[in-house]
C-alpha cells in the first residue's frame, strides 16, 4: 500500500487516483477548483465517464479515496505525488505547461522529505527536467526528489478499463528505487512494463498520439479519394486490415478526430520540431487533412441542398466521441460553426453533452433537444457527427416522416445505405459508393421559409 497524492482531478487525474485506490492504495485527489471538490465530496462526478462513479463511491466508503483543495497537506502526507494537470494548446501551437510549473512550485514549497514525483500530464520533452529544477529551487531543504515520467494512455469513454487492463505501462526514470516503487505500484495489473529515461518516456506519449492521429487522417484521405473513384472505402479497409502491419483499428473514416489530446498533441509535437529547424511535413499534413474533413462535410451538404442559407440542419452528436460529454475540439462543433456561417439554422442533440455544448455554443441560433426524433422535426438534412449507439438504431421511416428534406450525412459511416434509401432518404457517407439520385426531388427553395434571417443569424 502506498500513500499517493494526485494533483489535478480532471479526466486523467480522477481516473488515475480512483483506480490506484481500487488497487488498495490510500489516495487523495487534489484540485484548485473548490466546486469540483464539493461535487466529489457529495458523491457526484464532474464529468461523464462510464463506471467511474461507482468506483469512486466504493473507494470513498472504504476510506481509501478522498478529495481536497489543500496541495501542501496532500504533498506532506504522501510518498508519491502525481502531476495530472492540463497542458492545453497555446495560441502558437506549443503545449502550455504553466500549470505543471505552478504545481511543481507548490510541491517545492511543501516538500518535507523524500518524494517520488510522477508526471502524468502530456508534456513536451524536457519537461521532467523543468519539474525537477522548479521543485528543488523552491524547496526549503534539499530533500531527495526523483521525477518520473509515467504517461497515461486512457481513452475517454473507456478510461477505467484502460487503466485496469493496460496494453503497457511506461516508466521514465534513471533512479532504480523509483523504478522499483513504480513497478510495485502497477504490479497488480500484470501488464508489460517499458522502462526508459524521462525524455524518451515523454516522447513515447507524443509519438503514440501522433501515430493514431496519422492513421485517422490517412484513412480519411483514402476515403476522399474513394469518393472520387466510386469505390467503397469500407471494402478497402477490410482488404488492408488483414495485413498485420496495418491492422483494423483506427481505420474508420469520418469527419475527423477531436478531443483534448490528438489535436493539441500533434500540433505540439510539430512545434517542437519546427523550433529545432525541422518542418515535420507529415505531422502538418495530418492536421491539415483533419481540418479539411469538417469543411468537406459542410460542402457536401451545401451541394446536396443547393445552398445552406435558411436551411434547417439537424446535428446528431456533439461530443467528440461516444461515451463522453467532452466537446473539446469536437468535429460536430466545428461543423455547426460553419453551418451558421453559411446562414443555416441548427437543431442539435447529444445523449450526454447537450448542456456542455449549450454553454459553449449558446442558444441564439441553435436549438437543443433531449429527444433525437424531435431534433429532426422540419430538418432539411441530418448530419450524424458522433457514433453513439442510440443513433445506430434510428428508424429511417420515422426520420423521413419527421424531416422536411431527405438528406442524411453519415459522418461516421454507421448506417446501412440501403436501409436509408429504402425509407426514401438520400444517403451520403464518407468514402462510400455513390448512389443514384432519388426519383423524388430534393428540397427546393419553395419549401424553405422565405422570411429574412433574424438579426442574430450569420450571413
Amino acid at each position: 500500500m502506498r500513500r499517493i497524492a494526485i494533483i489535478g482531478s480532471g479526466y486523467v487525474g480522477l481516473v488515475t487516483g480512483t483506480c490506484f485506490s481500487e488497487l488498495g492504495n490510500i489516495v487523495v485527489c487534489v484540485d484548485n477548483d473548490p466546486r469540483k471538490i464539493e461535487l466529489l465530496d457529495a458523491g457526484e462526478v464532474p464529468f461523464y465517464e462510464p463506471s467511474l462513479g461507482e468506483l469512486i463511491a466504493r473507494n470513498v466508503q472504504a476510506r481509501r479515496l478522498s478529495f481536497t483543495t489543500d496541495v501542501a497537506a496532500a504533498v506532506r502526507n504522501s510518498e508519491i505525488i502525481v502531476i495530472a494537470v492540463g497542458t492545453p494548446m497555446r495560441a502558437d501551437g506549443h503545449a502550455d505547461v504553466s500549470g505543471v510549473r505552478a504545481v511543481s512550485r507548490e510541491i517545492g514549497y511543501a516538500l518535507n522529505g523524500p518524494k517520488i514525483i510522477v508526471s502524468k500530464s502530456t508534456v513536451p520533452v524536457e519537461t521532467g527536467d523543468m519539474i525537477s529544477s522548479v521543485i528543488r529551487h523552491h524547496a526549503a531543504a534539499a530533500h531527495p526528489v526523483s521525477v518520473v515520467s509515467n504517461p497515461e494512455f486512457l481513452r475517454e469513454g473507456s478510461a477505467v478499463a484502460d487503466f485496469l487492463k493496460p496494453d503497457r505501462v511506461v516508466i521514465g526514470t534513471d533512479d532504480p528505487e523509483a523504478e522499483r516503487v513504480l513497478r510495485d505500484l502497477y504490479a497488480p495489473l500484470d501488464a508489460p512494463v517499458v522502462v526508459t529515461d524521462v525524455r524518451t518516456s515523454e516522447m513515447i506519449k507524443y509519438a503514440a498520439n501522433a501515430f493514431l492521429a496519422t492513421k485517422i487522417s490517412f484513412i480519411n484521405e483514402i476515403a476522399n479519394i474513394c469518393e472520387l473513384l466510386d469505390v467503397d472505402v469500407r471494402d478497402v479497409c477490410h482488404g488492408i486490415g488483414y495485413d498485420q502491419r496495418i491492422g483494423t483499428k483506427f481505420l474508420n473514416p469520418g469527419i475527423g478526430y477531436g478531443g483534448s489530446c490528438f489535436p493539441k498533441d500533434v500540433r505540439a509535437l510539430e512545434q517542437l520540431a519546427v523550433e529545432r529547424d525541422y518542418q515535420a511535413p507529415l505531422l502538418h499534413a495530418v492536421e491539415l487533412v483533419n481540418r479539411r474533413q469538417v469543411e468537406r462535410t459542410v460542402v457536401k451538404l451545401e451541394r446536396e441542398l443547393g445552398g445552406l442559407r435558411r436551411r434547417t440542419i439537424a446535428v446528431l452528436g456533439l461530443a467528440f466521441k461516444p461515451n463522453t460529454d467532452d466537446v473539446r475540439d469536437a468535429p460536430a462543433l466545428a461543423v455547426i460553426a460553419r453551418l451558421l456561417d453559411r446562414g443555416a439554422r441548427v437543431r442539435a442533440h447529444d445523449p450526454i453533452a447537450n448542456d456542455i455544448a449549450r454553454g459553449i455554443l449558446g442558444t441564439d441560433q441553435i436549438e437543443f433537444f433531449d429527444d433525437m426524433y424531435e431534433t429532426l422535426a422540419g430538418a432539411d438534412a441530418v448530419v450524424l457527427a458522433t457514433e453513439w449507439n442510440e443513433f445506430r438504431a434510428l428508424d429511417f421511416t420515422r426520420c423521413a416522416a419527421t424531416m422536411r428534406g431527405n438528406v442524411i450525412i453519415d459522418g461516421r459511416n454507421i448506417f446501412d445505405p440501403a436501409k436509408v434509401r429504402a425509407a426514401g432518404l438520400r444517403y451520403l457517407g464518407v468514402g462510400r459508393v455513390k448512389l443514384p439520385p432519388l426519383t423524388a426531388a430534393p428540397v427546393d427553395a419553395a419549401a424553405v421559409p422565405s422570411q429574412p434571417l433574424s438579426e442574430g443569424e450569420r450571413k
